[in-house]
């Protein structure tokens, strides 16, 4: 029996500095660090904050890993330039939480838009990256349908009936409840992260360098439907990818199955142990 309180969260702030237009800026990055072990550090959804890893990394940290969950710049005490980004911006930013951190390759974990980050690290720094964990993970051309809903879900105007049942159709299985997800939302910096992978070219960051991948897929993931037939591995070769369906979970997976999402990644990561 786990003990979810063997270790508390601790609150850390890393900063470092970049030249724009000839002015020095400060990038500061909040994030907090749960346990003591190989390090994993968790990367959350678009415009959403870290509250979603809270299950998932208590059970991680008890199972021996340390797990850090940085906020994205513009949201909580994280703070940088919010103009003009790519995704490799928010690649440097979970490189300095590495750093910060010890500077030894951990695995990287991305949610959702996440991934597309997590991928990113592991181009612009493979000698920092053990192994990329993708959840939910979409492909490279998403279900028009959920995309179009996504707006309304994080539009606070709307009846909050009406947007419980946008964010039940975009992101929850069938039998989730939707309601968990009301709260969180983060629309400025979505909107920048959404820029940002627009401005970045797809093939230099879709297969993740070299690294080895777990793939963790949501069985009623609306933004990457069964029926389509796609797969990471399908993409990159099964010798690097190594898939994993969740099933009673869609795109936001995390609220809705922790246990087995961390059980997930605790299989996978034992084929790295000494």
């Amino acid at each position: 029996m786990l003990n979810a309180n063997r270790y508390q969260p601790i609150s850390k702030t890393v900063t470092r500095y970049e030249e724009i237009a000839g002015q020095r800026q400060a990038i500061r990055i909040s994030y907090w660090v749960q346990g003591e072990g190989p390090l994993i550090v968790m990367l959350p959804s678009l415009g959403r904050d870290v509250e979603d890893f809270e299950p998932v990394s208590t059970l991680l940290s008890d199972a021996g890993y340390r797990v850090a969950c940085p906020s994205p710049r513009g949201i909580g005490a994280s703070t940088g330039r919010m103009t003009n980004l790519t995704l490799h911006d928010f690649g440097r930013d979970i490189v300095s939480v590495i750093e910060a951190e010890g500077g030894k390759p951990a695995f990287v974990a991305g949610h959702a838009f996440g991934n597309w980050t997590a991928r990113v690290v592991a181009v612009d720094r493979p000698d920092l990256v053990q192994a990329v964990i993708i959840l939910a993970a979409g492909p490279r051309v998403v279900a028009p349908g959920p995309g179009a809903g996504l707006p309304h879900c994080m539009d606070k105007s709307l009846d909050a009936a009406v947007r419980l049942d946008w964010i039940k159709k975009v992101f929850f299985a069938q039998a989730s409840d939707a309601s968990v997800w009301l709260d969180g939302w983060h629309p400025e910096v979505a909107d920048v992260q959404r820029a940002a992978k627009a401005a970045t070219p797809i093939d230099s960051w879709w297969g993740a360098g070299n690294a080895r991948i777990l793939d963790v897929r949501a069985l009623e993931d609306a933004f990457a439907p069964q029926e389509a037939g796609w797969q990471l591995s399908k993409d990159l070769g099964a010798q690097r990818v190594t898939t994993v369906a969740i099933a009673n979970a869609g795109h936001a997976l995390l609220p809705e199955q922790p246990a087995a999402v961390a059980e997930a990644i605790k299989t996978y990561l034992r084929d790295f142990q000494d």
